[in-house]
């Protein structure tokens, strides 16, 4: 659906993209993160031609063409206060020359987004997470075939992220690829099956979650030690099974990282009985991909 390769931009000396390549297929919901200033609102905003890249090329659509429709709800959508909900989107369908029936339309993008009784209403009034929903509304009251979102879900709250994140869902299941922008990284784990990581102008890491997961991030077995004496300590930090294992003297937790979290907990209650070390709880922990994004951007960074 959308494939970017060798992307350049520079803003006077600052250079933002140095050499970007990315790949979104169609279907796809896919995680686009990194910092702030990495390049991503950038990207966005040259995929969707407000601003001219420097050099690189922007392939659209399977066949390269370029001929896709495109929706977009920037992070500070610009919404006019005067008007309501469905007086909005009639603007809208009208700037994207959209040729269908209107009011069928429209009807049917306030149903999706939750905003059926919210549209009668005057935008002035709305709520932070309803201007998020009439965003979504707008930007796809065209059916688009790839949907951008810029921070979807940013300042809302915890129903309001949950509202939105159910509102991409059913538009990936309605066939729409969208490309999702958000620092909430658990909400990409949620929903996301491809990310890709922004570091440094380039793109760091690209894969499916798992993928990413499984290359980047380990699972760990932690261990509460309820009597962390010197002998304890020692066992623990030399268990043969950890490829790692990090102790913190103040709680009495010790973190062994393993490559197989299943045969590890089970490698860890066998060693804690042989050598009579006494804990009040032992629990496995699968890598997170905020721990993971953490440990790839740090490293690009340090």
């Amino acid at each position: 659906m959308l494939e970017i390769k060798d992307l350049h931009k520079s803003y006077r000396s600052f250079k933002v993209l140095d050499g970007l390549y990315m790949k979104i297929n169609r279907g796809d919901i896919y995680g686009f993160l990194g910092r702030n200033g990495c390049g991503k609102t950038t990207t966005m905003n040259i995929v969707c031609n407000i601003i001219p890249k420097d050099s690189g090329e922007i392939i659209l659509g399977e066949d390269g063409t370029n001929d896709i429709k495109i929706g977009y709800l920037p992070e500070s959508p610009s919404l006019y206060g005067y008007m309501n909900g469905y007086e909005y989107l009639g603007y809208i369908a009208y700037c994207s020359k959209y040729n269908g029936d209107v009011d069928k339309r429209i009807a049917a993008v306030l149903a999706l987004t939750g905003m059926t009784e919210g549209g009668k209403r005057r935008i002035k009034g709305y709520s932070r997470g309803m201007n998020q929903r009439l965003g979504i509304a707008a930007a796809i009251i065209n059916s688009p075939d790839l949907l951008i979102l810029d921070e979807p879900t940013s300042a809302l709250d915890p129903e309001g992220r949950a509202e939105v994140m159910n509102i991409i869902m059913n538009l990936s299941e309605a066939g729409t690829t969208i490309l999702l922008c958000t620092h909430i990284l658990s909400d990409v784990e949620r929903v996301a099956n491809r990310v890709g990581i922004v570091s440094g102008g380039k793109l760091a890491v690209e894969g499916s979650i798992e993928q990413i997961l499984g290359e980047y991030g380990a699972d760990s077995v932690e261990v509460q030690l309820t009597e962390p004496d010197e002998r304890t300590v020692r066992l623990i930090e030399a268990a043969p099974f950890a490829q790692k294992t990090d102790y913190y003297e103040k709680t009495g937790l010790a973190v062994m990282s393993v490559q197989d979290g299943n045969a590890g907990i089970i490698e860890a209650m066998r060693y804690l009985s042989e050598n009579d070390i006494a804990v009040s709880s032992v629990k496995l922990s699968r890598p997170t991909l905020e721990q993971v994004y953490l440990s790839i951007v740090g490293s690009q960074w340090n």
